[in-house]
C-alpha cells in the first residue's frame, strides 16, 4: 500500500535532530504539562498522555525526564496556562504551512511567527487559509531493518485498525484515522515495535516541488520556527529536491 507521507522527504536530518534534541525535549515536556492538566497524571486514564509520553520515547527523551515532567506537571497545574494556537501561512513559492504552538505569550508568539515567514519570502495568512489542503493523521514511523518482515508489519498495523501502511526508502510509515491513533500504536508497541516517530500530525493531500535556491529558503524559515520555544510542529507541504541536506 502506498502513502503520502514522504516522511524521508520532509524531516530534519539526524545531526540536526540530535543537535536540537534539548528543545526537542522541552516542547515534549510542555505537552506533558498540558496533558496532565486536562487529564490527569496517570497514564492508565489519560490517553492523551500515553500519546505524548509514545511521542516522547520515540525521541529518545529518557524515561526519568518523562516520569520527572509527569511529576512536575502535576504539582504545578495552576502555574502557567499553556495556550494551543495554529497559525497558517505561506512559505517561498506559495508553499503551504501550518504552525501548532503552545504559548503562554499570544503575542510574543504571534509576532515571531509573523516574522520567520516574512523573513524568507512567505506571509502569514489568516484561519483556514491553508488548512483544507492538509488531513489530521495518526502517522507512526518506524526505521527499516534487516530483521523487519515488512508483510508482517503491514498486516499487524492494518488488522489493528490503521488506514495505509507505506515502505519508503529507510522507513516504515503506518498511517491511522485520529481517533484510532492510540489503539494502533499501541498494539504494535505490546509487539516489540519501537518508533522513530509517533504522533498525530497534519499530512498534505498534494505536495509542491521546490527548487535549490526555494528550499535554502524554506529551510531558513523552518529553522527559526522550530527554534522558537513557543512552536511545536511545523507541517508543510513542501517536496524539496532529491537529495537535498539542507
Amino acid at each position: 500500500m502506498s502513502g503520502h507521507s514522504k516522511w524521508h522527504n520532509i524531516q530534519a536530518k539526524k545531526g540536526k535532530v540530535d543537535a536540537k534534541r534539548g528543545k526537542i525535549f522541552t516542547k515534549i515536556g510542555k505537552e506533558i504539562v498540558v496533558a496532565v492538566k486536562n487529564g490527569g497524571p496517570s497514564e492508565d486514564t489519560n490517553a492523551k498522555l500515553r500519546d505524548v509520553v509514545a511521542k516522547a520515547k520515540a525521541a529518545n527523551m529518557p524515561n526519568d525526564n518523562i516520569q520527572r515532567a509527569i511529576k512536575k506537571a502535576a504539582g504545578e497545574l495552576n502555574s502557567v496556562n499553556y495556550e494551543t494556537i495554529v497559525y497558517e501561512g505561506y512559505g517561498p513559492e506559495g508553499t503551504a504551512v501550518i504552525v501548532e504552538c503552545l504559548t503562554d505569550n499570544k503575542n510574543r508568539t504571534a509576532g515571531n511567527v509573523r516574522y520567520a515567514f516574512s523573513k524568507q519570502g512567505g506571509n502569514m495568512g489568516s484561519t483556514g487559509c491553508v488548512g483544507f489542503m492538509f488531513q489530521s493523521k495518526g502517522e507512526i514511523v518506524i526505521e527499516k531493518t534487516d530483521s523487519t518482515d515488512e508483510d508482517e508489519l503491514m498486516m499487524l498495523a492494518l488488522d489493528t485498525g490503521a488506514e495505509d501502511f507505506a515502505a519508503e526508502e529507510e522507513v516504515f510509515v503506518v498511517t491511522t484515522a485520529p481517533e484510532d491513533f492510540g489503539k494502533v500504536r499501541e498494539a504494535l508497541s505490546e509487539s516489540g515495535i519501537e518508533f522513530l516517530e509517533a504522533g498525530v500530525k497534519m499530512i498534505p493531500d498534494t505536495y509542491t516541488e521546490i527548487d535549490e535556491e526555494t528550499a535554502v529558503k524554506f529551510q531558513k524559515m523552518l529553522d527559526v520556527l522550530e527554534d522558537d520555544e513557543d512552536v511545536q510542529e511545523v507541517y508543510h507541504n513542501a517536496e524539496f529536491p532529491e537529495g537535498w541536506e539542507g
